[in-house]
């Protein structure tokens, strides 16, 4: 995932806050008398995040101290956005007055009318200018803004820094390009007794996103801009195909086992069988928590040659009937909660006493004098090894990101069967392959309308 003050003055504010679970609290309609406002806000933690939960509470009670006249009433639910029912809930008007998505349903949501133009307020934020350029996009529509972030990844490359170091590389120096990722992985896999230099998923529409990625890393894309048609059968998505096929068949780097997800890599990678593969940060600490690996073993790098990179995460936008008031008391939690380093979120000594991973480059959302600041206070708190990262966070933030096609995975599924040909097919042919997908592809998109 630097204290401030706003340059607008919330006239009449003396604030108060107060936080209640789900069900609590109707006061979330209108602004209270005598110049109080409440806001509800979406995706407090639920009772079974008791760390997480204890920490909104905290957080509250801090917000309470500089706001006394605004009222925040935590909305709980797990999962914060359910896709089964945000739809439904979006449509009739039942979201929070600051209310969570996907970034994936963030245009969605713009579309439908549903969220506040929020442009005219924004620059109150301190750290906004500091926002990454491709995050700001995600929320804006040609120059209005309707949100901010809460939490991002952008997918990069994994790899053991233990196995480099067996085989006879840097762990300091991820591969730059694919041929020297392709020179890495046999080395790798040179060392024998099962070990494979470079892992790649093939099944259970793992397979169709990681293909997502790559094509993106080339500089391509699945679908066209309108979303109306398959756009990897080209030159992007050969190279992509090609470079699967060349390290499984050619170089023998990626070893005889295929259709694998990303649990079977997780296992390998902990177990000092894999050498890399395409992940985003907090699989770090997935492999650490889950498979019982040891931070020390692993490095993050950006994806070889990226042109560009697949993009996740969240954030918070505001509900199209919110008065102005609820817009800048529903800022100024946000600021404090989700955007200030050292407080909130990025309250850094407090996860690290409560035995969380810090020092991940995740969220990393900021680029200049606040993403400095940022870094700084996670590497005082670290307790990873910050620098097995410094390749993935020097250069993350200069590569476009992009999200998640539309009718992800349905078009996932279909890649899959493209994935998983290359890799368990010696004479599969690639055009063929792409020529097919696109087909399949351009039928989801015309279903879908």
């Amino acid at each position: 995932m630097r204290s401030r003050k706003f340059t607008i003055v919330l006239t009449g504010l003396t604030l108060a806050v107060v936080t209640a679970a789900c069900g609590g609290g109707d006061d979330d309609s209108s602004e209270a008398a005598g110049g109080k406002v409440t806001i509800t806000v979406g995706c407090m933690p639920a009772k079974s995040q008791p760390a997480q939960r204890r920490e909104w509470n905290e957080d509250v009670a801090a917000f309470q101290k500089l706001h006394p006249d605004i009222t925040v009433v935590g909305k709980d639910a797990f999962p914060c956005a359910d896709p089964t029912t945000f739809t439904a809930k979006l449509a009739g008007g039942q979201l929070e007055d600051v209310f969570y998505t996907y970034f994936t349903d963030v245009q969605k949501v713009i579309k439908a009318g549903q969220a506040a133009d929020i442009s005219k307020y924004a620059s109150s934020v301190k750290q906004f200018p500091d926002l990454m350029p491709s995050v700001k996009q995600l929320y804006s529509d040609g120059d209005k803004l309707y949100g901010l972030p809460r939490q991002n990844y952008a997918m990069g490359l994994i790899y053991n820094r233990a196995l480099f170091k067996k085989a006879g590389l840097d762990p300091d120096a991820p591969p730059a390009t694919w041929a020297q990722l392709r020179e890495y992985a046999k080395k790798i896999s040179g060392l024998g007794d099962g070990t494979v230099g470079y892992a790649e998923l093939s099944a259970g529409n793992q397979g169709g996103w990681h293909f997502t990625t790559e094509i993106y890393g080339q500089g391509g894309a699945v679908v066209t801009p309108d979303g109306k048609k398959a756009a990897f059968n080209g030159p992007q998505g050969r190279a992509v195909l090609h470079n699967l096929q060349q390290m499984r068949w050619t170089d023998d780097s990626m070893g005889s086992k295929q259709l694998l997800q990303g649990s079977d890599v997780q296992r390998m990678m902990a177990a000092g069988k894999v050498g890399m593969y395409v992940s985003a940060p907090d699989e770090v600490t997935a492999l650490v928590d889950q498979f019982q690996g040891e931070y020390a073993d692993y490095g993050l790098a950006p994806l070889p040659e990226a042109k560009g990179t697949l993009l996740g995460g969240d954030g918070y936008m505001f509900n199209a009937k919110a008065s102005p008031a609820k817009i800048k008391a529903g800022l100024l939690w946000l600021e404090y909660y989700v955007l200030t380093p050292g407080q909130g979120q990025f309250n850094y000594p407090r996860a690290a006493a409560n035995k969380r991973a810090v020092g991940l480059p995740q969220p990393n959302f900021y680029v200049g004098q606040t993403a400095a600041t940022d870094q700084a206070l996670r590497a005082k708190s670290a307790n990873v090894p910050v620098g097995n990262y410094k390749p993935y966070q020097s250069s993350v933030a200069t590569i476009p990101g992009k999200l998640e096609p539309p009718n992800a995975q349905e078009i996932y599924a279909t890649l899959d069967t493209v994935m998983s040909a290359v890799l368990t097919r010696r004479d599969a042919n690639l055009d063929q392959l792409l020529a097919d997908a696109e087909k399949k592809v351009n039928n989801i998109l015309l279903r879908a309308g």
